[in-house]
């Protein structure tokens, strides 16, 4: 029995070389169903060997569509090249988004397409955004079991399988009414309550438990409410922070659906792209933990039409409080903290709430300059 054991491993290791992978001592997804037969050695090296440090890497890019996956392959491009970055979803692109840069079809609940993808295109990096929402996901709970459960799943087996470096984001609906809120460290008691938090802990569990069990290079951050100036809100409890910009601009009002002392934790796109590569580029031995909390600043609703204010006088906010989204919002973080990111690869956010709202308005075409000078 031994002697069959180490012939099948010496011709896994010879497949997987051809490709250009380096075999580990892992149970590899799709080629052993059920338990591994070896076991990693306690002094196995976690840092990913996909690519030499000298080339680039190639970055597949999951759910791409969404508020993230647009921005982040275009920074990505800039730092890699265009045709090292490849953009996926299920849905149709815009022409823009087309003629940007590659883009697929890969659909994450199919596993034999998304393998196809990683051994086709050669990816070495993936970046996994498919996820429903929090207040989409209450909506349709078994759709979000399935995308933000089962795909993971998918995921973290390719991952493995062809000894990727993954990224897969998490967030502050992570944590539960139970879970300190002021500031919510790294390591607490989570107990989320919507079938997005309860997926993204299960994201966090499963990829640590890949990390320590199979070797894979698995990294995730927890994102607070992430505020982009190019793209429309998703579905998420945080995207009044973004609604409300497009309405100051266009109507000079917003009805806002929480209530107006809602705290939680924001950041504005950029940083939270920059975070995520600083993130994949940190040195292994420096990542002290797999999952880090990220923040920049934590505002409520009013505190935010007090800065839009500022710049746009005759700005008016009422409030029409949607019980599903503020009861969310009420189990989530006030506050984040982020000491960890900060101590451990250095992480520093460049965008306050000034710089936020000047930015955001000025993508949407308010001068903020003229109405400051008025």
């Amino acid at each position: 029995m031994p002697v069959v054991i180490r012939t099948l491993r010496q011709t896994v290791c010879h497949v997987l070389q051809s490709t250009a992978c380096r075999c580990r001592k892992a149970a590899l997804p799709g080629l052993f169903p059920g338990p591994s037969p070896w076991q990693l050695p306690a002094d196995a090296s976690f840092h990913s060997a996909s690519f030499s440090e000298t080339d680039q890497p190639r970055v597949l890019i999951t759910g791409g569509l969404g508020q993230l996956g647009v921005g982040l392959a275009t920074f990505l491009r800039k730092r890699f090249g265009k045709d090292n970055v490849i953009l996926s979803d299920i849905r149709k692109p815009s022409d823009h988004i087309f003629r940007s840069g590659p883009f697929i079809y890969s659909d994450i609940l199919d596993y034999k397409n998304l393998r196809e993808t990683v051994v086709n295109h050669r990816i070495t990096w993936l970046f996994h955004y498919s996820a429903l929402l929090s207040a989409v996901g209450e909506a349709n709970v078994s759709l979000a079991r399935a995308v933000n459960i089962t795909g993971l799943h998918n995921i973290l087996d390719v991952a493995t399988e062809h000894n990727l470096r993954l990224f897969v984001p998490s967030t502050i609906g992570a944590f539960g009414p139970t879970s300190p809120r002021n500031p919510t460290p790294d390591l607490c008691t989570q107990r989320p309550r919507t079938i997005y938090g309860v997926s993204k802990v299960h994201a966090e569990l499963m990829g640590e438990y890949y990390y320590y069990r199979y070797g894979l290079d698995f990294r995730c951050l927890r994102y607070p409410g992430i505020i982009s100036a190019d793209s429309q809100p998703g579905g998420g409890t945080t995207d009044y922070a973004v609604q409300i910009f497009h309405d100051a601009v266009k109507n000079g009002k917003f009805e806002c659906n929480l209530k107006a002392s809602t705290r939680l934790p924001m950041m504005y796109i950029d940083d939270c792209i920059r975070a995520t590569l600083e993130v994949m580029e940190a040195p292994a031995e420096s990542l002290s933990m797999r999952t880090y909390n990220v923040n920049a600043m934590s505002f409520s609703p009013e505190e935010l039409a007090q800065e839009v204010l500022k710049h746009v006088p005759e700005f008016q906010i009422t409030y029409n409080v949607d019980s599903v989204r503020q009861a969310i919002a009420d189990s989530w973080p006030m506050n984040f903290d982020d000491s960890n990111a900060r101590k451990d690869w250095g992480w520093k956010h460049d965008f306050d709430l000034p710089e936020l709202v000047t930015t955001m308005l000025n993508f949407h075409g308010f001068d903020t300059r003229v109405a400051q000078a008025n």
